[in-house]
C-alpha cells in the first residue's frame, strides 16, 4: 500500500474523511487537505497569531465551507490532520491531480495570505510557502506571482 493510500485510509478511520465518511467525496477530501496546508502555514513559526487565525477562518469559509460553523469544523478536522501528518508533501498529494492550475495558484495565494496576516512573513513561513509552491508545480516566478496577487475574493464575500 502506498503512503498516500495509507494516509487516506488513516484519515478515513481517524478523522472521518474519504469513502467511509458518510457522503463526503474527493472534493471534500481535497478541501480538508488544502485547509490542513493552510493550518500548517499558520502554525509553522510556532505562533498562531489572532490575525492568522482570523484570516484562516475567513479564507476557509469563503472557499471551502458553507458558513462559519462549517469553517470551524473543517479547520478543527484539518488541525487534527496536520498534527498527524506533519509532512506538507503528503498533504499536497491528497489534492487531486485534476485540480487545475488556477485552483493550485489560489491555494498558494491563500497560503501567502495566511503567512502575512500578522503583518510579516518570517523565514519559516516564507520557506514553507515557497516549498508548497514547488510541490504544487510552480516555478519561482509562479510562486512570486501568487504572493503578489493574493487570493481571489469568493462571490458574496
Amino acid at each position: 500500500m502506498s503512503l498516500i493510500a495509507r494516509l487516506r485510509a488513516y484519515a478515513a478511520e481517524a478523522l472521518g474523511v474519504g469513502a467511509q465518511s458518510g457522503g463526503r467525496g474527493p472534493a471534500d477530501d481535497a478541501h480538508l487537505a488544502a485547509t490542513a496546508l493552510l493550518v500548517h502555514v499558520a502554525r509553522v513559526d510556532g505562533i498562531l497569531a489572532p490575525a492568522e487565525s482570523e484570516r484562516l477562518a475567513r479564507l476557509v469559509e469563503g472557499h471551502y465551507a458553507d458558513g462559519p460553523e462549517a469553517a470551524r469544523a473543517l479547520i478543527a478536522r484539518a488541525t487534527a490532520m496536520d498534527a498527524e501528518t506533519r509532512d506538507v508533501a503528503s498533504l499536497v498529494e491528497m489534492i487531486p491531480h485534476e485540480a487545475d492550475g488556477a485552483e493550485r495558484e489560489e491555494l498558494l495565494a491563500m497560503a501567502w495570505s495566511v503567512a502575512a496576516a500578522d503583518g510579516k512573513v518570517d523565514e519559516f513561513e516564507e520557506a514553507l510557502v515557497e516549498r508548497l509552491g514547488r510541490l504544487l508545480g510552480f516555478d519561482e516566478a509562479g510562486v512570486a506571482a501568487a504572493r503578489r496577487n493574493g487570493p481571489r475574493q469568493p462571490a458574496g464575500a
